[in-house]
């Protein structure tokens, strides 16, 4: 068994691999702040074409798609719907109030993801000259702190028409939509549906070092673009790391899969230790979130053993599978889990 340490905190901690660099290296780039980066051009092409949307934008992460999202969307003072574990709620440092200056408004997520229709409609306020106007509903798919669940392609519709009809616009945080897309079988676009926008990263499944993308119709991108201009988000010479974002989604989607099946087998072997608390037919993408009575002394005996896991509540803990991390590495995991479970005792 090897000692190298095995990294499950996050899709995040890929390395791009020899292929990838490459093609940075071999990048044809330009201004692309005057839009004049061929390489970023046809990244944000291909963006648009795989969600369905008119246009994309090249960002340089998903965190700085969502506060553009909320700038292009809301005017001061508006206010945004989204899910009580909604990432914009807990990880990206209130930009939504601090920048943007639009309040987030909390509706529960289910253990699944999932937003009830009826309260998200409860929440939506009409003009009234004492509330702020609500502007915008965000979701995520998948869902970072439910395990990676996969909202289905009908409950994200039933959600857009809703908050159409009362002329709330739809933002979906996709930083893994091509997670869910490849577990739910369908095209990404069926996954995005009707929504206004939509982000996606390329520096988690997909293996890219940097950026993401935010798509959408003409007009939205247009406010985007200059949005990201005032946030500092003009790369110039983005080329080079765009293209790792070309190859990626040319040769990385697919193995995505991969990350899929040993997630399932990570999280059957880790139910079989009788100190954490998991459902392992629930687990549909590449997120393994699991509870255990000690979950501080648990992460570091795993640390210990050359584990590395992340702690998204105070009895949780979280392992991601990504690239680079095979079928073999998941027999080791489950040895060091196993051992590490008699050593937190």
């Amino acid at each position: 068994m090897s000692d190298r340490i095995l990294d499950l905190r996050s899709d995040t901690v890929t390395v791009p691999s020899a292929e990838m660099r490459r093609a940075m290296y071999e990048a044809e780039v330009g201004d692309d702040v005057f839009g004049e980066d061929p390489t970023v051009r046809r990244l944000e092409e291909m963006a648009a074409e795989v969600t369905g949307k008119e246009a994309a934008l090249f960002v340089s992460s998903g965190s700085m798609g969502n506060l553009i999202a909320l700038l292009s969307h809301c005017q001061r003072a508006d206010e945004a719907i989204c899910g009580s574990e909604a990432h914009v709620l807990h990880y990206e440092v209130g930009g939504a109030g601090g920048v943007a200056s639009v309040t987030l408004r909390a509706a529960r997520n289910d253990a699944r993801g999932r937003l009830d229709p009826a309260e998200v409609e409860s929440l939506i306020r009409g003009e009234n000259v004492h509330t702020p106007r609500t502007s915008l509903l965000m979701l995520e798919n998948t869902h970072n702190r439910c395990s990676g669940a996969v909202i289905s392609v009908e409950d994200t519709q039933q959600l857009c028409d809703l908050a159409h009809q009362h002329g709330v616009a739809v933002h979906i945080d996709g930083a893994r939509i091509f997670n869910a897309a490849l577990a739910l079988g369908v095209p990404l676009a069926d996954v995005a549906g009707t929504a206004d926008s939509v982000g996606f990263c390329l520096s988690k499944g997909l293996g890219a070092p940097v950026g993401s993308l935010v798509c959408g119709d003409g007009a939205f991108i247009s406010s985007a673009r200059k949005n990201r201009k005032m946030l500092g988000g003009g790369m110039r010479q983005a080329g080079i790391i765009a293209a790792a974002g070309v190859w990626a989604l040319q040769n990385m989607v697919e193995r995505m899969a991969e990350d899929h099946a040993n997630a399932k087998v990570l999280a059957y072997g880790l139910a079989e230790i009788p100190t954490i608390d998991l459902q392992p037919d629930t687990i549909e993408t590449n997120i393994v979130i699991f509870r255990t009575s000690d979950a501080v002394g648990y992460a570091r005996a795993l640390k210990a053993s050359g584990v590395l896991c992340t702690m998204p509540g105070p009895d949780r803990l979280r392992m991601v599978t990504h690239y680079g991390i095979e079928r073999a590495d998941i027999d080791t995991v489950l040895v060091r889990a196993r051992g590490a479970a008699l050593a937190a005792v």
